[in-house]
């Protein structure tokens, strides 16, 4: 719905910086325009690109924004390149420059985010966890390396999301718009329009269209763009988990030496059921103590002390239970009594004790010989996990000491597997029966950001497979695939465009008839071609834009014309042409739609919660001052990006 609303307006809400990290806070930025601030000095060789206060936007900072944003790119289009981001510079210097202004803000306004709270949130990534499921430096360096990020960007990352949480978060929450407001765009939704439809198929022109030999070659070396094969790679990987450490097995010692660590589980036990009065001074214990010696229960022996029943019972407790209970002294006392001793007056920090056993139920433990499988299970799962970690320390420190994948894999002695030539969608043209391994499809990111100079990787695999290190082998780039392999995907290509030109001639010529008043269907009638005739089409903007499928091209035309005018569009397959001629608007009116006028406010809630942040960081921005260096920003526009 909203979507609708934006064309109509034609009104810019602003960019939307997503910040590429996976965190449990808020990832993007509702920005507007960068003004430039007049006054600022930069030499001429300066690195600074902008400066917001005290903090500064770097050429470094720029050239790792590319590089990512690249990264990103090619998981999509292996082909691209730096040339191919020309569009997201301004973007990705805006954004830099509005986390410098949110962290300048923040600095001096006193908005601080402590060292302990960015450490909690880099520990809480899952990339940097282990196999034990908490935080490992190995893994976090591993996760850096993949990410192509240092542990300052992270940080700074991190703390701008964080300065986001606190500073844009509250301003945005609960906008909403007015009914007055709402209301227009309500009735927009409800107005009807009602016109002409005229088709002429592309397939109607395809007789007759022979291509020759000169013609294929022409058109495939004006098209060698259609016919890329993209980049392929033959991918080197070597897997580390549970079956490289099968052999981590504990000693008998160990075994031996768990079961005597943990007697609470599998020792005897000793549940005794006591009840305890515990009173300020020594003499109104004697006197507790005493009485229940004399016969009778212990609660009515502490009853003259004020102490209830409920004061006085604690029930079936285990030593550990009672010692956290009453203290050490108390519960060695209580627990070397027979059942039905009194025990006491003994004094703990909370006052003069009186215990009585009432019963002892005494259970027999479990022999090491019943429980040995359970331990050496348990045992054997951490020492897997154990020697995972020691193995993969051993590969990153044999590659941080400039050893190859080869040379690491043989000093781990890790099986190496390697991919025929891959597309990064995991394929082989080569070989189509080949089909990558579901738990090590974590290869292709890697096996395909990697330059071939480049140090291997070592990535997590999906659950508990564990690690595998990637490296590339062979990498061909990206070109056009032999014109004998695509002949015919040539020649149909080429009918088609012969086709596309004829439909688009006899079009013109029916939309020029049309638009100097010459009704569609004459104008269609006197084409020349076997056309069908015009046919009506009509429909609400709601209808529009509230449809879960494809709406049609020309009914979308609808809605873009002025009352008695025609233009021509492709169809949504690029089958057929079409000439859309409107004759008439029939207005909505929201006012008897409630329901409606408050979905429109609903809708409008996101992008107004934007202006909000965006309004509040250009006044940020208009209270620090923002310089710009236009030399230093073109140049490494120029040297980067191209041109």
């Amino acid at each position: 719905m909203l979507s609708s609303f934006r064309r109509l307006s034609k009104s810019t809400v602003g960019t939307i910086i997503m910040v590429a990290f996976l965190l449990l806070i808020l990832a993007g930025f509702a920005l507007g325009d960068i003004a430039n601030v007049s006054g600022g000095k930069f030499g001429s060789n300066s690195s600074t690109l902008a400066k917001v206060g005290d903090e500064a936007v770097t050429d470094k900072q720029m050239s790792d924004e590319l590089e990512r944003r690249l990264a990103q790119v090619r998981q999509q289009n292996p082909n691209a390149d730096y040339a191919s981001l020309s569009a997201d510079f301004d973007p990705l210097l805006t954004g830099l420059i509005e986390q410098a202004s949110l962290s300048a803000f923040a600095d001096k306004y006193g908005f601080n985010v402590s060292k302990k709270l960015i450490d909690a949130q880099i520990a809480s990534i899952p990339g940097a966890k282990g196999l034990n499921g908490q935080f490992s430096d190995a893994a976090y360096a591993a996760w850096l390396q993949q990410q192509r990020m240092t542990d300052q960007q992270v940080r700074r990352i991190i703390r701008t999301g964080l300065l986001q949480q606190m500073l844009l978060e509250p301003i945005a929450a609960a906008a909403r718009m007015p009914v007055g407001m709402a209301t227009p765009y309500a009735s927009m939704l409800l107005e009807a329009r009602q016109g002409e439809v005229a088709l002429i198929p592309i397939a109607a022109f395809r007789s007759g269209l022979t291509p020759t030999a000169a013609d294929l070659q022409n058109f495939y070396n004006q098209n060698r763009a259609r016919y890329m094969v993209p980049e392929q790679r033959a991918i080197r990987y070597a897997r580390i988990g549970a079956e490289q450490v099968a052999g981590a097995a504990p000693s008998e010692q160990e075994i031996a030496a768990y079961y005597n660590a943990h007697q609470d589980v599998y020792g005897s036990t000793d549940v005794r059921v006591i009840s305890q009065a515990i009173v300020p001074d020594q003499k109104t214990a004697q006197a507790i103590a005493a009485k229940a010696r004399a016969g009778g229960t212990l609660a009515a022996a502490a009853a003259p002390a004020g102490l209830s029943a409920a004061d006085v019972s604690v029930g079936p407790q285990k030593r550990q239970e009672f010692t956290s209970l009453a203290g050490p002294k108390v519960a060695a006392a209580a627990f070397a009594a027979k059942a039905g001793e009194i025990v006491g007056p003994i004094q703990s920090d909370l006052g003069w004790h009186v215990v009585k056993v009432e019963s002892v139920q005494a259970g027999a433990g479990k022999p090491l010989a019943a429980v040995r499988p359970e331990i050496v299970a348990k045992l054997s799962e951490d020492k897997r996990k154990e020697a995972i970690e020691t193995l993969i320390e051993k590969v990153q420190e044999s590659l941080d000491d400039g050893a190859n994948f080869q040379e690491a894999a043989a000093a781990a002695k890790l099986p190496v597997a390697q991919t025929p030539l891959i597309l990064a969608n995991g394929s082989s043209r080569q070989d189509p029966n080949f089909k990558l391994a579901p738990e090590v499809a974590p290869i292709l990111k890697s096996g395909f950001e990697l330059e071939a100079n480049e140090e291997p990787v070592i990535e997590t695999l999906p659950g508990d497979a564990g690690y595998v290190v990637v490296a590339p082998t062979q990498i061909v780039p990206a070109a056009p695939a032999p014109l004998a392999q695509v002949k015919d995907r040539v020649a149909s290509d080429w009918i088609q465009q012969q086709a596309s030109a004829r439909a688009r001639a006899v079009a013109a010529a029916i939309l020029g008839k049309a638009a100097r008043g010459i009704p569609l269907a004459q104008a269609v009638a006197q084409a020349g071609a076997p056309l069908p005739a015009p046919r009506p089409v009509s429909a609400r903007r709601i209808e529009v834009t509230m449809s879960q499928q494809p709406v049609p091209e020309a009914v979308r035309m609808l809605f873009n014309l002025g009352e008695g005018k025609s233009r021509m569009v492709a169809d949504n397959q690029n089958n057929a042409l079409a000439i859309v001629k409107l004759t008439k608007i029939v207005p909505g009116n929201a006012i008897l739609q409630p329901s409606l006028v408050a979905q429109v406010q609903r809708d409008f809630g996101q992008p107004l919660a934007q202006e909000y942040a965006s309004q509040f960081l250009a006044a940020a921005r208009a209270k620090l001052g923002v310089k710009r260096n236009e030399k230093a920003i073109a140049a490494i526009r120029k040297r980067i990006i191209g041109g």
